[in-house]
């Protein structure tokens, strides 16, 4: 257990490991069923080979919402048409401090912690882990 302040100094000990994941095929209705039942906002997208290709969240499947031409096709569209790409990415050794000007720089409010291949998500590091840490509740995460 540890709180920001006395550690963790990396990525690794605040992520979220094992990530929910989608396929850039997945139809947006399943992404939107998907979210709103596990109580997330996004997740990453990965292709057929496993490899990160980009991030999908509400505020995706809000702008297919706000768009007339979208929305008459939600049915036929899949989350390659929304996502966001490229997915930013870190690694389990990147410094907390570094994770969170990521996240303030891009406007953005999860990152996805990939493996030494850079491109397999194993985890992912929330603003919600970061505020968590920050508020002094102890968390207990393995990299």
């Amino acid at each position: 257990m540890h709180r920001l302040d006395e550690g963790p100094s990396t990525v690794g000990g605040l992520m979220s490991s094992d990530p929910i994941l989608v396929w850039a095929d997945t139809p947006l209705p399943d992404v939107a069923d998907l979210l709103d039942r596990s109580g997330i906002s996004g997740v990453p997208v990965v292709d057929w080979s496993g490899y990160l290709v980009g991030v999908v969240t509400r505020m995706d499947l809000l702008r297919v919402r706000a768009s007339d031409s979208l929305w008459a096709d939600w049915s036929r569209l899949s989350t390659r048409h929304v996502m966001s790409q490229p997915a930013l990415t870190v690694t389990v050794d990147t410094p907390v401090e570094r994770a969170a000007r990521l996240m303030e720089s891009h406007h953005v409010h999860r990152l996805v912690v990939v493996a030494d291949d850079g491109e397999s998500p194993i985890g992912v590091l929330s603003a919600t882990d970061l505020v968590r840490a920050m508020a002094g509740r102890t968390v207990e995460r393995s990299p």
